[in-house]
C-alpha cells in the first residue's frame, strides 16, 4: 500500500476494521460513526478490491441481500502488525478531524465552498471584508492555541 495520505489512511483503517467480518456498507457506517468520515460506495469498494487483490483481505461469506463480508487475512494481520504506527497515526488524525467537525468545521467547510462558488461576483469591499475576516479568524485560532 502507498504511504498514508487520505486514501492511504482509508486503506489502512479499513484493513484494521476488517479484523471482524464486515460488508462495505458496514465499513462506511463504522467510519462515519467513529471518525465522522462519510465515504461513498465509489470510494470504499475500490479500496476493498485493492486490498483483496493484494491478498490482505478475503471474502468470508455472503450476508443478507448477497452482501459480501470481508475479513483480514493472515498476510493482512502481518501487514497491520508491521505498520502499527501508521494505523495509530491514521486513527489519531481522523479522531482530530472528527473533533474539528464537532467544533464547527463542517460549517466552515460549507462557508468556504460557498465563498469559492461566489468569489468572482464579490466587489472590492466584499473581498476586503472576507480577507479581514479570514485573517482575524486565523489570528484568533493561533492565540487560542498559544493559550492566550
Amino acid at each position: 500500500m502507498e504511504r498514508p495520505n487520505f486514501r492511504g489512511y482509508m486503506k489502512i483503517l479499513i484493513l484494521d476494521l476488517l479484523r471482524e467480518p464486515r460488508h462495505g456498507y458496514g465499513i462506511m457506517a463504522e467510519l462515519e460513526n467513529e471518525y465522522g468520515i462519510k465515504l461513498s460506495a465509489g470510494t470504499v469498494y475500490p479500496i476493498l478490491a485493492s486490498l483483496k487483490k493484494s491478498g490482505l483481505i478475503e471474502v468470508t461469506e455472503k450476508g443478507e441481500r448477497d452482501r459480501k463480508n470481508y475479513i483480514v487475512t493472515s498476510k493482512g494481520l502481518d501487514y497491520l502488525k508491521e505498520h502499527s504506527e501508521e494505523v495509530e497515526e491514521a486513527k489519531r488524525k481522523l479522531r482530530a478531524y472528527k473533533t474539528f467537525l464537532e467544533l464547527g468545521g463542517e460549517e466552515l467547510k460549507v462557508a468556504f465552498r460557498e465563498l469559492f462558488r461566489n468569489i468572482e461576483e464579490l466587489d472590492e469591499a466584499q473581498r476586503e471584508e472576507v480577507k479581514k475576516t479570514i485573517e482575524e479568524c486565523a489570528r484568533r485560532i493561533r492565540l487560542i492555541l498559544l493559550g492566550e
